[in-house]
């Protein structure tokens, strides 16, 4: 994908340390991203509907975090369905794995691996 001609945009938490990872990389490489804070902007039912279309509910929750070990048992079972992973994903968006990294209107990737990177903004 040749630079400059892709939108990316980086979902995420600014004080996730694999956040800042991901962002560190994009800026060290010269690649030109936004930044979307779950924290301040949220996530919405349509956002994570056009997600759906890349990666599964089981790819984007983030079920080895500390968000999710603290959930009650019936928030968890919640996830169990395609509407309650939803709604669990707005009403807490800590939940997902991140960063999310969208370019082009579609979610290349989850989490930082720099590897991955180096392949997808070569």
């Amino acid at each position: 994908m040749a630079r400059g001609t892709a939108t990316t945009v980086v979902y995420g938490i600014p004080n996730c340390d694999t956040v800042k990872k991901a962002r560190v990389w994009l800026e060290e490489h010269g690649v030109p991203f936004e930044f979307h804070d779950f924290k301040k902007a949220g996530v919405s039912n349509a956002l994570v509907q056009d997600w759906l279309k890349d990666v599964s509910i089981e790819q984007l929750i983030n079920k080895r975090g500390t968000t999710w070990r603290g959930l009650s048992d019936v928030h968890k079972a919640e996830a169990d369905t395609t509407a309650g992973a939803i709604a669990l994903m707005i009403h807490k968006p800590s939940i997902i794995k991140r960063p999310v990294v969208v370019v082009n209107g579609r979610v290349k990737t989850l989490g930082f691996a720099a590897e991955q990177y180096e392949t997808l903004f070569a």
